[in-house]
């Protein structure tokens, strides 16, 4: 599935990979990817394209409890899920 759109695009190259550095809870997420199916949900907040063409995206981020952290979109992409594959939402 197709995680990364023209519009997410444009939203992070308005918010780079450290931009919102030390807003805490008042950072603005620019997109939200989730496992409909369990535990899983990424609020991320920034993001930068890398030269491989993955992107390197930061935000909070639950899995087993609520943490601030990074992610590949790569990663995000690999998971895979009975009948679907992670779901996003543009906030």
């Amino acid at each position: 599935m197709m995680l990364m759109t023209k519009a997410i695009e444009k939203k992070l190259a308005k918010h780079p990979y450290g931009s919102q550095d030390g807003k805490g809870m008042d950072a603005v997420v620019q997109v939200k990817f989730f496992n409909p199916c369990g535990a899983g949900t990424w609020l991320i907040t920034e993001g930068n394209k890398e030269e491989n063409g993955d992107w390197l995206l930061f935000g909070y981020c639950h899995i087993h409890e609520w943490e601030w952290g990074s992610v590949r979109l790569s990663e995000l992409q690999s998971i895979r899920l009975p009948y679907v594959s992670v779901v996003q939402m543009i906030s």
